[in-house]
């Protein structure tokens, strides 16, 4: 059976303004009426059981303002997943929502977009959209080609864009 808003919020309270979700009713014997409700995840992502069923809080909220379930992603606009504030989500194609991420763990140049490329000795900007790699060419700083980049990305991610 799939949630609904009115079996949403008959269950829960949600505050815009905090993002918090509070029991309306005793959940269970350890969640009375009026606590948060909700885990967090190692990730950060913060959890609600209902009815049996776990669901993402930033989901949840969703359904709830807006009475409908997100037909694709909802993104965090600071990247937090514990914000779940109404005015921080905001609804997301899945490509949307990656073009938000921070630059990998992994990445060596310190720019978002920019790798070293050895055979030519340059720095190289590349970006992605909807799974395929646009190249932008080769330059002698990181800083150039990431300014490459940053033009690129408020070409082709607009709002969702993140350049560091």
């Amino acid at each position: 059976m799939t949630l609904t808003a009115a079996r949403l919020r008959e269950l829960l309270h949600y505050d815009r303004a905090t993002g918090v979700f509070t029991w309306r009713v005793r959940a269970s014997s350890r969640a009375a009426a009026g606590d948060r409700a909700g885990f967090s995840r190692e990730d950060g992502y913060r959890l609600i059981g209902i009815d049996g069923r776990i669901y993402l809080e930033h989901r949840l909220a969703w359904l709830y303002v807006t009475g409908e379930w997100p037909v694709n992603d909802v993104d965090h606009r600071d990247r937090d997943p514990s914000n779940n504030k109404w005015r921080n989500l905001r609804a997301a194609t899945h490509s949307q929502n990656h073009f938000n991420r921070a630059k990998p763990a992994n990445n060596t140049s310190g720019y978002k977009g920019v790798v070293w490329h050895k055979k030519c000795q340059m720095w190289q900007a590349q970006i992605k959209r909807e799974g395929r790699n646009h190249y932008l060419g080769q330059f002698r700083s990181p800083e150039a080609a990431h300014q490459a980049y940053v033009a690129a990305s408020r070409c082709l991610h607009g709002e969702f864009g993140r350049t560091e």
